[in-house]
């Protein structure tokens, strides 16, 4: 009965802390806050637009658009805290959005964070959650929140395998019996494909872009594979010897020619941690395959490429956006049976 007082007093919150959106879950409601991470403020300062609501939404629609006073910054880069202050504002004010009410009580919450990261990096994500509202906070490895979320069963005696490709990072981890097999993060992922798309555009064609621009072209025509029928863009720019603005046609094989070397990582974060795991596992494989996650997911033709670079079958989720907040959602529903998995800190 005291449990389910406090529940409705102060429900529990599960967070996909990404370097370029933030998720929030609440216990029996689902994913309430999809938003960027990103915070706007008065340059010079460190004080928040909008007495702290300049967050998300309103801030990422200033990112390369705003006047002198105003810089809009990102609190977190290849999935870390590079900004405590900013990361504790940006969670305080998602915190409270997503509940509407506490009862003076403080949530527990389930953050789901990048599997290389430093005992520093995690003693940050526990410290800034702490200040921005939250009780007892517990840490989740994004690749096994992701395998939770793809609903893989990663508790039978077999291998499953998942890839999730964030903003800033990629995580891969093969698990067996609930336990992680084998894993590896790497510091790339769709930041790193915005700027490689900046920069084949400054080397081939002289145009400087943003990566907001990058990254629309990205959507718009990038792949990793060959397209039944190619595609273009057109790209607005400024010139980088006059200065003028100008705008230039791009087609689809030469973003593929620009997203090669991301790419390439990704396959080999993959084959990294497959040749550290037994044969009878890797033989699993050959049924079960890798399942894609992450808004780097998206990338047209990247389960086609990967599954004739591995030779195994690879699927991208049905919703690869929200997969980590999903199976975050789930361990914070089951936060016993879960528990003996997650980071409680040094508490």
């Amino acid at each position: 009965m005291l449990n389910r007082l406090r529940c409705w007093l102060c429900p529990d919150l599960a967070i996909d802390l990404g370097t370029a959106n933030t998720l929030v879950a609440v216990q029996g409601r689902g994913i309430v806050i999809d938003e960027p991470s990103v915070v706007a403020l008065e340059k010079g300062t460190r004080q928040v637009l909008g007495r702290g609501t300049a967050v998300g939404k309103l801030a990422r629609q200033m990112l390369g658009r705003t006047p002198d006073s105003i810089t809009a910054v990102r609190p977190l880069q290849d999935g870390v805290i590079t900004d405590f202050e900013l990361c504790e504002a940006m969670l305080r004010y998602f915190i409270r959005k997503a509940m509407h009410r506490s009862g003076g009580l403080r949530p527990r919450v389930v953050i789901a964070v990048p599997g290389g990261i430093t005992p520093v990096e995690k003693r940050a994500a526990f410290n800034s959650a702490e200040r921005a509202g939250a009780g007892q906070v517990y840490l989740i490895d994004e690749s096994k929140a992701a395998g939770i979320g793809a609903g893989l069963p990663i508790a039978e005696p077999m291998a499953s395998m998942v890839c999730d490709i964030g903003g800033g990072t990629t995580d891969v981890a093969l698990f067996s019996l609930a336990e992680v097999v084998a894993s590896r993060s790497i510091r790339i992922g769709g930041d790193e494909m915005d700027e490689a798309i900046v920069e084949y555009l400054r080397q081939h064609y002289s145009l400087r872009v943003g990566t907001p621009t990058a990254e629309q072209i990205k959507i718009a025509i990038g792949s990793a594979a060959p397209l039944d029928q190619e595609l273009t863009a057109e790209v607005r720019g400024g010139d980088t010897i006059s200065g003028v603005p100008r705008k230039a046609i791009v087609t689809s094989e030469e973003i593929r020619d620009a997203l090669r070397d991301p790419v390439a990582s990704i396959l080999n974060c993959i084959k990294s941690v497959i040749e550290q795991c037994d044969p009878e596992l890797v033989a699993d494989l050959v049924d079960n395959g890798v399942v894609l996650t992450g808004g780097g997911a998206l990338l047209r033709g990247l389960d086609v490429f990967l599954t004739e670079q591995l030779n195994v079958p690879v699927r991208v989720d049905a919703e690869p956006l929200t997969t980590v907040a999903r199976g975050t959602a789930i361990c914070l529903d089951h936060l016993t049976q879960w528990r003996h998995s997650l980071d409680a800190g040094d508490r």
